[in-house]
């Protein structure tokens, strides 16, 4: 395989693992009806998910070596403690999504959403703050994140103005889509020095799920929710929590090839695709304005890596 087909395995990887979550979103979303609670579907789903990383750092070498390392890097100090939150943003994720969603649609979160993680893309990769090192702000990245934004409200379009308008619960989003951007950074961070990407995945989990696990016992203590018994099928109501392990492994890996606001943007049209796909094919319905949004994000992600190469030719050149 040459080096110029390899360079885009990263891009295509993160597309396809964008594509996914939108299975991952009907997989929680199916689970948290029947359970009458989305908090308590996002425990399961973070449950699924860390007993899966936990067995498999302990039965492969590989894994369980990358964990020794990032353990070892945290207690010695090399490896900054903050470098191993990221869970704390998933855990925000999956709390705004829980209780901002009926209050202000699917449609406006996933907009207020990717415009705080394009928006915060920008100055996370500006200040270096990824392992691709610092990538200032172009009119080109500008334009690539402004347009990423456009295709997610294109493609929702038809949604808008459905639910009630709360600013509290739209800064809530965009807040979180700054920390979208900012785990997946720091996850790219850890990932060079455990050198294992299943390592990012497996402390992720570890902290998202210990505190949606207390989330959800306040909310049952003060009877603001009630634990019912979980479904015994069908089985793909479960893998939420194994698509989110493909996502955040895959993700630590590409961020440190592609930079935060190019991934932002792949997971974003892999995501908008996967959506179509899955009106085609069990809704058996063709939604134009998705079609749209899917085009425009694909744009979004060509002028993004149009911009990289021409910049990579004339950094050659000045140093030639």
């Amino acid at each position: 395989m040459s080096s110029g087909t390899r360079s885009w395995i990263p891009w295509v990887a993160a597309a396809g693992v964008g594509s996914l979550t939108a299975v991952q979103s009907r997989a929680n979303g199916s689970l948290g009806t029947i359970l009458e609670s989305g908090l308590h579907a996002s425990v399961v789903s973070f449950a699924v998910g860390l007993t899966l990383l936990t067995v498999s750092g302990l039965a492969i070498t590989r894994i369980r070596e990358g964990m020794i390392r990032f353990l070892k890097a945290l207690g010695s100090g090399e490896m900054p403690w903050w470098w191993a939150m990221g869970g704390i943003f998933g855990a925000l994720f999956i709390f705004s999504q829980s209780f901002t969603v009926g209050i202000i649609g699917v449609a406006l979160f996933a907009v207020a959403l990717v415009s705080g993680q394009n928006s915060a893309s920008l100055i996370v990769d500006a200040v270096g703050l990824g392992p691709r090192g610092k990538q200032p702000i172009s009119t080109v990245r500008v334009i690539s994140a402004a347009i990423g934004i456009v295709a997610v409200i294109v493609a929702v379009s038809g949604r808008l103005g459905q639910d009630d308008l709360s600013l509290p619960a739209v800064a809530l989003c965009f807040v979180t889509g700054i920390g979208v951007a900012i785990q997946q950074a720091i996850n790219g961070r850890s990932t060079t020095i455990s050198r294992e990407p299943m390592v990012a995945a497996w402390s992720n989990f570890a902290l998202g799920a210990l505190i949606i696990t207390i989330l959800l016992g306040i909310v049952v203590v003060s009877g603001a929710g009630t634990l019912r018994p979980l479904p015994a099928g069908p089985w793909w109501l479960y893998l939420g929590g194994i698509i989110g392990v493909t996502f955040l492994a895959t993700t630590a890996w590409v961020v440190g090839r592609v930079g935060v606001l190019a991934i932002s943007l792949l997971v974003t049209a892999g995501q908008l695709t996967g959506a179509l796909v899955l009106d085609v094919f069990l809704l058996d319905v063709v939604d134009g304005a998705l079609i749209a949004g899917v085009l425009l994000s694909f744009a979004a992600v060509a002028l993004t890596a149009a911009g990289g190469r021409v910049k990579a030719r004339v950094s050659r050149r000045e140093s030639s």
